[in-house]
């Protein structure tokens, strides 16, 4: 079977990159659009954007049981399901089997992963935040793990390109720590958004800010590039693949790009298990290659080689990359790689009801919500002596329906039928995001006693929040309660769910980036300090979390390592 889509297959490329997902995706475009001969590697099947989105258009009673996973699903999705959206029949085929790709875990961590051509950008939450100086220069400030080596001037014009390509809907509202962008118009709120919204505004002087969630979904007529993008339909089933290109993708978008220079060969099914490399130049030669399906092996050799695979799945490409100049995996001089692991804990927050908006509804299903932006540690009176670094809230108001009846009693026949027409109560949730410390100790590694299918090691996780995240997740919880009390909420309940490393579905920092070698993996360029020719642009190379969805960091971070790397190509440098 012919594994090679868009262009014939060749032994030698200007480049390589190994992952189709956000920031493959990215680092495609700009490399095929510079004028590189680039190779484009997919551990997973092909997914073509409209036709391989085989639920896209489906109701809840094209189920048989609902949205509910049959136990089959469950038995080979132990992992998986324990986030309870993975193993949705709707959207359960982007996810992996855990049976036929394993991991181990010392502390529990909820690695949730989609092997197909585009990756997790087709399932992504979508939210899009730029991080700030004041997350750039915290390490350095607070003498936690490593600065690092770029500031937000460095970043920003980056930012603006993305946003501008991607599409991103949003408000600017002028704030240091969350920085204004290049946006859509924003989604509307609803009635008791707009009441909450002015009354937490108005009702506390740390100058917290209600504003809608910045996501990367089309809101307006403006054209975009790509296969046919077109604004939000409001259908909000994002994660089975829009067919509209409503929201970015790598699959509507920057592949497509790419594709239409002349310059991509895409080879899907295809696992990179190690980079080779040449003592004598001191630099990567290309990449070896086993076929998903077949186990056949094959070398492609590259100029220049970018891992996008995910901070895990690019972190343990590298340690497998071992030679007598790099016996820990390549780029390690520093043993900092697979430490550093971070996430962001959630599931802690409140909810609360809401009286007096009986008379009023909404229409469609905005595929967004609202976002309070970090308050604390910000600066002044801001500044917590409780713990460090801050969270955010994401959340919305909606309108209960019929379902609620079910545990009521309202009579039969005629009564029942009226009473199912009527809407239920409003209600506002928020749940806040955390940012987590890089402490060394959390940490991946590789098995070498346990192998996948295909000879590989397989990946064991040994990572927990420490007390910093707990006494933060009080005052997340706290905070919560305290907002919607203020806004008039009736029947207010803070919660504290339990969390699980790996499950706000954001790994950072496996290889991270720093000034010295010996104490980072990748430079303020994302090269590997110790192989110029070799790029880690997916969350491998973060130094620190922030509090915000990282995806649109990745993004503008890889296209800033493309535009470095062409350069640096042109000047004989790799």
């Amino acid at each position: 079977m012919n594994k090679f889509y868009y262009n014939e297959p060749r032994d030698s490329y200007d480049a390589i990159v190994v992952g189709t997902g956000i920031s493959g995706g990215w680092a495609a475009k700009e490399l095929c659009e510079k004028g590189l001969k680039t190779l484009v590697l997919e551990r997973g099947p092909m997914v073509k954007h409209r036709e391989d989105y085989p639920t896209a258009n489906n109701d809840p009673w094209d189920y048989p049981h609902g949205e509910t996973p049959t136990q089959e699903m469950l038995k080979r999705q132990p992992k998986q399901s324990r986030t309870g959206y993975t193993t949705r029949m709707s959207s359960a085929h982007w996810f992996v089997d855990d049976i036929d790709h394993p991991y181990n875990e010392i502390k529990q961590f909820d690695w949730m992963r989609g092997y197909h051509v585009g990756g997790r950008s087709i399932m992504w939450g979508r939210q899009s935040y730029r991080h700030s100086d004041i997350d750039f220069t915290a390490n350095k400030r607070e003498g936690i793990a490593v600065d690092w080596p770029v500031r937000y001037k460095d970043i920003k014009p980056w930012y603006d390109k993305v946003e501008a390509y991607i599409g991103v809907s949003g408000e600017n509202r002028g704030l240091k720590q969350l920085p204004d962008g290049v946006f859509e118009p924003a989604f509307e709120y609803n009635c008791v958004e707009e009441v909450f919204r002015e009354k937490v505004e108005s009702g506390f002087d740390d100058g917290r800010v209600v504003t809608m969630g910045r996501t990367a979904h089309i809101n307006s007529d403006k054209k975009f590039e790509g296969d046919g993008r077109i604004r939000c339909q409001t259908r909000n089933r994002c994660i089975r693949g829009c067919p509209f290109g409503a929201y970015f993708s790598s699959n509507s978008s920057t592949l497509p790009a790419a594709e239409a220079t002349g310059n991509m060969t895409l080879r899907p099914d295809s696992i990179v298990h190690e980079i080779m490399y040449d003592a004598d130049t001191q630099k990567a030669t290309g990449v070896k290659v086993i076929d998903r399906e077949t186990k056949e092996t094959f070398e492609f050799k590259a100029k220049v080689v970018f891992l996008c695979a995910s901070a895990v799945a690019s972190t343990s490409i590298l340690m497998q990359s071992r030679s007598d100049r790099f016996p820990n995996g390549m780029g390690n001089d520093s043993g900092e790689l697979g430490h550093n692991i971070m996430d962001h804990h959630f599931k802690a927050g409140a909810m609360g009801r809401f009286e007096g908006f009986e008379d009023k509804y909404y229409k469609g299903r905005r595929p967004t919500g609202l976002y309070i932006p970090r308050f604390r540690n910000i600066g002044g009176s801001t500044d917590m002596k409780e713990f460090k670094r801050g969270y955010g809230y994401q959340g919305g108001g909606s309108r209960g329906n019929f379902t609620d009846l079910i545990a009521e009693t309202r009579g039969f026949g005629a009564e029942l039928k009226n009473a199912i027409f009527q809407p239920g109560d409003w209600n506002i949730g928020m749940t806040a995001f955390g940012e987590i410390l890089p402490y060394h100790d959390n940490k991946m590694m590789l098995d070498y006693d346990r192998l996948d299918q295909w000879g590989l090691p397989t990946v064991t996780f040994d990572a927990e929040i420490r007390d910093n995240e707990l006494a933060m997740r009080k005052d997340m919880q706290e905070q919560g309660v305290e907002m919607l009390k203020k806004a008039g909420a009736k029947d207010v309940m803070g919660y504290d769910a339990y969390y699980g490393f790996g499950n706000g579905i954001h790994e950072m920092g496996t290889a991270r980036m720093g000034r010295d070698p010996r104490t980072s993996v990748v430079n303020g360029y994302n090269q590997l300090h110790a192989v110029k020719n070799v790029y880690v642009t997916d969350g491998a190379f973060m130094t620190s979390g922030a509090c915000v969805n990282p995806s649109l960091t990745y993004m503008a971070f890889t296209a800033r390592a493309a535009d470095h790397a062409v350069n640096e190509l042109k000047k004989g440098n790799i």
